[in-house]
């Protein structure tokens, strides 16, 4: 009964939270490995929208165990909020939920100084979402962080905070001409927050390897994409985490050959929302693909710049997670449109590259070289079988496999669970 492992393979937003979702049905535990509550999933079940920020996407279907592991860094405000949400949609939320006492906490200051950052950087800044996830693992590597743990012992955690705001207000009041905080005040309501979550607090880490050495299926779950990865993205047009399959076992404490596939999500075209390169944008942001696809963030409302498909960036997400499947996601959105075009390479000062460059300045430069191919008319959302696909559909399809380098197992059509094609049983050993 092999783990499965799910990461996006583009600039994040490719339709995680519907593939997750369903595969969850089949599965024993869903764990989230790393990011904050600037992340989003959309589940859409029976025409019902749920969007999904801190809790793995399993929480929608009984009997599944839903973990928040130690590279997520928790918000507990808006978890608690969260975890209401879900129970006032009569979603149960309990036992069934665990989040490690070892992960990060973001408090208002971490907020607070991720938008004084982005407004003191201009038109330089990152594009962040001002909910302070970058401060928070800022101070986690920094060894300063506060974790959830601290939040149950009173005198730990005035101990830190003292810590952090020394040089947080010196910065707040004399850099930023912010307001300092008060030490008290973070006190009463982080203690209040950390009654509330206690039932949930575990070591998670031992839970997940109990779980696998049972033989029990877990499903890892990544948010963002490859190109927001710390390491390995469009650096500094980043995320502070790493949303690569290299980042579970740091994220959950599995090591590494507990992990037995990876999926890659792949949207049918490109978006990513924020700053930093695009080589396949359309121009003006692709607001006729924008429309088209919905491509709004889950979390923020921000629209996502739209762009054709970018099979160069994807086949290097491929190298760097180790996928050879794909799900296939959004093909619905591309019905209509009479010629379609794949990145095939990059041109850079009139010379042809073919592989993903690690430079920003390279980035910026990228001229992409196209393939053209043919589309398709037909509404393809009803379509159950592979072989009822129109034929340009099919021959897209087999283009991005031959040009990524892995095989389609799941194709999405539509935003429903039942929207879906299965190509391979995805936890065959």
């Amino acid at each position: 009964m092999p783990n499965l492992v799910i990461v996006g393979a583009q600039w994040g937003d490719e339709g995680k939270g519907k593939i997750i979702d369903m595969l969850s049905e089949d599965v024993d535990a869903v764990v989230r490995f790393q990011g904050g509550n600037n992340a989003g999933h959309t589940v859409v079940v029976k025409g019902k929208k749920n969007i999904l920020h801190l809790i793995p996407c399993g929480i929608l279907h009984e009997g599944k165990t839903c973990i928040i592991g130690n590279g997520v860094v928790i918000d507990p405000k808006a978890l608690l909020h969260e975890i209401a949400e879900l129970q006032a949609g009569n979603v149960e939320v309990g036992e069934n939920l665990k989040i490690s006492a070892l992960a990060p906490v973001t408090f208002p200051f971490h907020r607070a100084l991720d938008k004084a950052k982005e407004t003191k950087l201009g038109k330089e800044k990152i594009d962040t979402t001002h909910r302070g996830i970058g401060p928070t693992y800022t101070d986690k590597y920094g060894r300063i962080g506060i974790r959830i743990v601290d939040l149950l012992d009173e005198n730990r955690l005035r101990q830190r905070l003292e810590q952090n705001l020394s040089e947080k207000n010196y910065l707040f009041e004399n850099y930023f001409s912010l307001p300092a905080f008060k030490i008290e005040e973070l006190l009463v309501e982080y203690l209040e927050f950390g009654k509330q979550l206690k039932p949930f607090i575990t070591d998670t880490a031992f839970l997940i390897n109990q779980l696998l050495a049972a033989g029990k299926k877990v499903l890892f779950e990544g948010a963002q994409g490859t190109f927001l990865d710390v390491d390995f993205g469009t650096y500094p047009f980043v995320t502070a985490s790493h949303p690569i399959a290299g980042g579970v076992s740091i994220g959950t404490g599995v090591g590494p050959t507990r992990i037995d596939r990876v999926l890659g999500i792949v949207k049918a075209y490109t978006t990513r929302v924020g700053a930093g390169p695009l080589p396949t944008e359309w121009e003006g942001g692709g607001e006729e693909l924008r429309k088209r696809g919905s491509e709004f963030g889950a979390t923020t409302g921000r629209p996502r710049r739209c762009g054709w498909f970018d099979a160069i960036g994807v086949r290097r997400a491929q190298m760097l997670n180790g996928f050879d499947q794909m799900a296939l996601t959004k093909l619905d959105v591309l019905s209509g449109i009479p010629k379609l075009k794949l990145c095939v390479g990059y041109k850079i000062d009139n010379e042809i590259i073919k592989d993903f460059p690690v430079t920003i300045d390279e980035l910026e430069k990228i001229a992409p070289v196209y393939e053209e191919m043919d589309g398709w008319e037909e509404d393809i959302k009803q379509i159950k079988k592979f072989e009822d696909l129109p034929e340009n559909a099919k021959k897209y399809i087999n283009r991005i496999e031959t040009l990524v380098g892995a095989k389609v197992a799941v194709i999405s059509i539509g935003e429903d669970r039942t929207q879906t094609i299965i190509l391979e049983d995805l936890f065959e050993n």
